[in-house]
């Protein structure tokens, strides 16, 4: 595997770039993350909606993860992209990956998808403590402001305590607490392990561990229009998470 003189990656050598174009490449790599996940969870919801337990649309999206991976970055990278020197939290961290995605693609069967992802959208508020605690990385008090804002917002969407709220409105936010914890390990990890190895392990839990619980809630997919989508959940899965660590490694 080419390297630099720190054995890591030349891809993923970050030193010699100004700071201002490393903090401008993370945040369009986390902008294509972004467009990329409604379009994933929109299919998640089309799939839920036809019947399909929501656990094998979750199995589906991480597996394909690993296969995709290992089709078109195994060759290019080598089996030393599976070497973790960060296994425990490695897999923690897919754990936390693997419970966002099943609590939101369960959500989205009984709520709408916009309202789901609103809520999802409270994952900044429960990083901003996090990051202090694990990383000592300090927020400013405007991000801090405009994250209780988005409090309020999210308040707004759920409505607690009214006859419009939906248990399942809680998913998003189970979500949303699995996602920042995933993220908070991905920087930790970010000098650590490359961005390859860590993309290739945040869905090793649902795509291996699931395999205990598949046989219970299968179902044959019926149309190419449903093998489409459970296909595309993988693929578009591991490119928005590749996005979100090589974001995070800037």
């Amino acid at each position: 595997m080419a390297g630099a003189t720190t054995g890591r990656p030349s891809s993923l050598t970050t030193e010699a770039v100004p700071t201002g174009q490393r903090i401008l490449a993370g945040i369009l790599f986390m902008c294509g993350a972004g467009l990329l996940f409604p379009v994933m969870s929109g299919f998640a919801k089309f799939l839920g909606e036809d019947g399909y337990n929501s656990l094998q649309v979750s199995w589906a999206r991480a597996f394909g993860h690993l296969v995709f991976m290992a089709i078109f970055f195994l060759p290019r990278f080598g089996l030393g992209m599976l070497r973790t020197r960060r296994f425990g939290t490695q897999l923690f961290r897919s754990a936390m990956l693997f419970m966002s995605n099943a609590s939101s693609f369960l959500a989205i069967i009984y709520i709408p998808l916009g309202k789901a992802a609103s809520i999802t959208m409270m994952a900044p508020f429960f990083v901003l403590p996090l990051s202090w605690l694990a990383l000592g990385e300090r927020s400013t008090m405007g991000r801090i402001v405009a994250t209780a804002i988005a409090f309020m917002g999210v308040l707004l969407v759920i409505r607690p305590g009214t006859e419009l709220f939906h248990w399942a409105a809680l998913m998003p936010l189970v979500s949303a607490i699995g996602y920042a914890v995933y993220q908070v390990l991905t920087r930790m990890i970010a000098g650590i392990d490359t961005a390859e190895t860590s993309t290739f392990y945040s869905s090793v839990v649902g795509g291996v561990g699931m395999f205990l619980v598949l046989p219970f809630v299968w179902r044959t997919p019926e149309t190419w229009r449903d093998i489409l989508f459970f296909c595309s959940l993988g693929v578009i899965g591991a490119v928005g998470h590749y996005m979100v660590t090589r974001a995070l490694t800037y």
